[in-house]
């Protein structure tokens, strides 16, 4: 054999690897069909395995000793890189091969006691000292252990890694000088930024908790898994951890771009140019993926939920795990946008949209709601109770739903129906949303009998309709006469109880002023619906404006045809005044008719007494007064 330390020079046939020593090969050993014909001296003298197999076929043994090692890890390659540092060649220690050599080391048992510095303890040095401590090769290690991840495991190389991640997440990647990919390899160890090789002393800004979403996004499933359950139980923040969960997520299931804006910002990662992409089953991904997601509400991660469910649909994924996604989604459903839920149906059926689903995940959202308060008109209770909230959210959101489903023509009114009463009527201060929905699906299905319309339309509540949904209702020609009869009704029962408002309104302004108290519970809610009741206030006065000019045009009318009527009286009396008796009358006097022959005798008579003319004066005075009297 060579003596130690020179270097013999290796060389393949075919499926066979010879080491080109000067000395015939006494030892074959074969690693997954590769035959490497070797020297046994050097093997024995560094591997406690080859050197056990050798004692014990001893009795057995031919001239040339053959030796096959199964289950071998990394396969022939790696074995090569042991034979080589058996002979005496120099082994090359790096981030992507230092596990792999940690586990054929130790497979081969090449330990300090078949020689000092032996292969086991060189990478168990270098990758507890090297390896551990910085990202980038951590980062590089933890990855090559998928292929050797048995040997991995039971030299607890994955949980060493796991854990030195989880601890650098936890802090600022600058103070230690990580290198980051806006600069490249230009940082020095202490962290400053180099120009040529020279020290600038201009320090890293980093203050993104980020930055290592990219890195861990080349990891495996399983790798990614137990690294986001180590960073949960090291204390890392949830919404960092479902960040990173996300940005994997969006990672290798591209469908998800679709529904999430298309903005997912620039990549911050350290380590992303020296990692080559994996090849991950969509399917195994995210079925995993959904085991991760922690219990978290937002606009956002609702959004994310929806459109993983979307892709969960066109995968085909276990039942276990669609349902589990409706349940998430469902307990926050008042957190949910219109668009995330119109779901396409990716079945055989002929309905556009999967209205099953959806009402799923209401049900979902109503067995999370501990407690729902019932609403009445005369209370706010829908108003103050803070699980109305969310519903009255739901409530609309499903009726905009229904309205936009409404136009399919291939769906049925059962599906309508079930929409619909999936929410208490409680949930539902106004109808008018459920009655534009209704009213849409009208339009669409013309051929609907009015039976069918009258079922649809017994969900609503017409005393819950506004004013302006009436007015709508009581002249559409698609509903059915019946419910235009009972809209009327109602419609006649808002103005009355309006008036009545009004009335009680004017006269509890008109009383007397005094100290008006109210419980403190009445006082909050008086005080939550200020708004409502300024509106309310300003149309009851636009309508007592209204009554009092009413009022006021009738006042005119009746004064107008009292003058009509004193115009017509002035009419006939000035017809029958223009005749001379009326005129003597007047002015007192009476036209008496006399014979022609007594006129001479009373131009005649010349002297009468004054007594005489006085006496007769007086009765033409007072019959003067008693006409003029009675004409006035």
């Amino acid at each position: 054999m060579p003596p130690a330390g020179k270097v013999s020079e290796f060389r393949k046939e075919g499926n066979d690897w010879f080491c080109k020593a000067g000395l015939p090969s006494d030892i074959t050993v074969v690693v997954d069909g590769v035959s490497f014909h070797l020297h046994k001296f050097p093997l024995i003298s560094k591997s406690g395995k080859i050197a056990r197999m050798y004692e014990e076929s001893k009795s057995t043994r031919d001239k040339i000793f053959t030796a096959l090692l199964e289950e071998f890890p990394g396969g022939p390659d790696t074995f090569l890189i042991a034979a080589k540092f058996c002979y005496g060649v120099r082994v090359e220690l790096t981030p992507r091969n230092i596990v792999m050599i940690y586990c054929i080391a130790d497979y081969l048992e090449m330990t300090d006691e078949y020689g000092e510095g032996n292969l086991l303890s060189k990478s168990e040095s270098f990758f507890h000292k090297n390896i551990l401590h910085n990202w980038k090769d951590c980062i590089l290690a933890l990855q090559s252990c998928e292929t050797v991840i048995q040997r991995a495991e039971k030299l607890h190389i994955v949980n060493k890694c796991v854990n030195a991640l989880s601890v650098m997440v936890c802090t600022d990647p600058s103070l230690f000088g990580w290198p980051m990919m806006m600069y490249g390899s230009l940082q020095s160890p202490g962290g400053s930024i180099l120009w040529n090789g020279i020290n600038t002393g201009a320090r890293i800004r980093s203050s993104e908790s980020d930055w290592w979403f990219e890195d861990i996004s080349y990891l495996s499933v399983s790798l990614f898994e137990r690294l986001i359950k180590t960073m949960e139980t090291r204390g890392i923040r949830p919404e960092n951890l479902v960040g990173a969960v996300m940005h994997y997520t969006r990672k290798y299931l591209p469908g998800l771009g679709r529904w999430q804006g298309g903005q997912h910002g620039i990549p911050r990662t350290v380590t992303s140019f020296s990692l080559t992409p994996i090849a991950l089953d969509q399917r195994v991904v995210l079925e995993s993926i959904e085991k991760l997601l922690p219990r978290k509400k937002g606009k956002s991660f609702c959004r994310f939920l929806l459109g993983l469910l979307r892709v969960a649909l066109i995968l085909g994924v276990s039942e276990t795990c669609k349902d589990a996604l409706e349940r998430r989604i469902g307990r926050q459903l008042e957190l949910a946008t219109l668009d995330g839920l119109l779901i396409p149906t990716y079945s055989d059926a002929d309905a556009l949209y999967d209205t099953d689903c959806v009402e799923r995940i209401i049900h979902h959202f109503m067995s999370s709601e501990s407690k729902v308060t019932p609403f009445s008109p005369s209370s706010f209770d829908m108003e103050t109770s803070p699980s109305s909230r969310p519903l009255q959210k739901v409530a609309k959101l499903v009726d905009n739903y229904i309205a936009e489903v409404a136009s399919d023509v291939t769906l049925k009114p059962v599906k309508i129906r079930s929409l619909a009463e999936a929410l208490p009527e409680s949930s539902r201060t106004l109808f008018d949303g459920l009655y534009r929905s209704l009213d849409i699906y009208f339009k669409a299905h013309p051929w609907l009998s009015d039976k069918e319309k009258e079922e649809l339309c017994s969900m609503i509540d017409f005393s819950k309709l506004s004013i302006d949904a009436c007015a709508h209702a009581s002249q559409n020609e698609r509903l059915p006469l019946r419910v235009v009869l009972q809209v009327l009704f109602f419609e006649q029962m808002h103005l009355r109880t309006a008036l009545a408002g009004c009335i009680h309104g004017l006269e509890t302004e008109s009383g007397p002023a005094g100290p008006v108290t109210l419980p403190g519970d009445m006082a909050s809610q008086i005080i939550q619906r200020d708004g409502w009741v300024t509106m309310v206030r300003e149309n009851r006065v636009l309508k007592v404006d209204m009554e009092k000019m009413r009022s006021r045009v009738g006042e005119l009318e009746e004064e107008f045809s009292k003058i009509k009527q004193e115009m017509k009286k002035v009419n006939k009396s000035h017809s029958s005044l223009s005749s001379p008796r009326v005129v003597a009358r007047r002015i007192g006097c009476s036209l008496l008719s006399r014979p022609s022959d007594a006129k001479p005798d009373t131009i005649e008579s010349t002297g009468p007494s004054p007594r005489i003319s006085v006496e007769q004066a007086r009765p033409s005075l007072h019959s003067r007064h008693k006409k003029s009297f009675s004409l006035f």
